[in-house]
């Protein structure tokens, strides 16, 4: 088949001719949301996946009698069409992890929460958060010097229902007794995660999701990093663990782990998730788990 370059240039002309402003403006809406696709699926399993998509249409058109006339595979040609007929199911299928996190940053970013009038005023998140800040770093002070174990997780614009129904609802204002009671070795509320929501202890004893990536997270973390890194995989929150080992105090926000909190240290990031209009968390510890960062000082 013999495409005219007249032809091709002709239909370029026509086109340029009759563009307008909304085409410019579709053109680039187009392009950030495609932007914002890529950006979600970068080196994730969903990259991979759209590797092979991308691999499979390539193949359809080259095995098509549109290419090539002599290299016409009919029965590729027919049973690839078929599995791309199913294209937008399967990718629905495929993604639903990535397009589940996609939405929920969406409905979290500020446009979404003044659209549809969620989220409260940052007077109003301190008055909440104030007070239980202090009774968090306190507590996780005062576990850690006695090695005892401990799981926060601090809800933020994520609701965490379906997590807190694993639990035990106890809707407790939080006291620096009542985390050491809870996460006393021999209480039956000490395996397992305390949700915080509102400065409040809504639950104890909480099952947390696994984290995606559990084989690259470092062999030496024990079942509540691991934990910690899941949940902050699935939401926005800030998770504190403290460890039965050796005491020492970390956070995950964002699917990254990072350690050696102070007091103090931890106070600043906790303002610095509630109190503060922006979207990322400033963490300025040592990061022992990132999603990516080992795999590319591999590379």
């Amino acid at each position: 088949m013999f495409i005219n370059p007249q032809d091709t240039f002709d239909a370029f002309l026509g086109s340029i001719s009759t563009f307008s402003l909304m085409d410019a403006i579709d053109i680039l809406l187009l392009t950030y949301v495609t932007y914002l696709l890529l950006r979600l699926i970068r080196e994730t399993r969903a990259g991979q996946l759209i590797k092979g998509i991308i691999f499979l249409v390539a193949l359809y058109f080259i095995t098509s009698k549109r290419f090539i006339e002599k290299f016409h595979l009919k029965a590729t040609n027919f049973l690839l069409g078929k599995v791309l007929s199913m294209g937008i199911l399967a990718m629905i299928i495929l993604f639903q992890p990535e397009l589940r996190r996609a939405l929920e940053k969406a409905g979290r970013s500020k446009f979404g929460i003044r659209l549809f009038g969620f989220g409260q005023s940052n007077s109003e998140i301190k008055l909440l958060w104030e007070d239980a800040i202090d009774i968090i770093c306190d507590s996780c002070v005062e576990l850690s010097a006695s090695c005892t174990g401990a799981l926060i997780v601090v809800e933020r614009q994520v609701r965490l229902g379906e997590t807190i129904e694993t639990g035990t609802i106890l809707n407790a204002t939080p006291s620096k007794e009542i985390f050491g009671n809870i996460f006393y070795p021999k209480t039956p509320l000490h395996d397992g995660a305390v949700i915080m929501r509102d400065g409040i202890i809504l639950a104890a004893a909480c099952f947390l999701p696994k984290p995606a990536k559990d084989a690259q997270i470092n062999k030496k973390l024990g079942s509540r990093h691991r934990a910690a890194i899941g949940m902050s995989e699935n939401s926005d929150a800030v998770v504190i663990v403290v460890s039965e080992e050796t005491g020492q105090i970390s956070v995950a926000v964002n699917g990254k782990l990072t350690r050696d909190y102070t007091h103090d240290k931890l106070k600043a990031l906790l303002e610095d998730a509630l109190f503060n209009d922006k979207k990322e968390i400033t963490i300025g510890q040592k990061e022992i788990f990132s999603s990516f960062s080992e795999r590319r000082k591999k590379k």
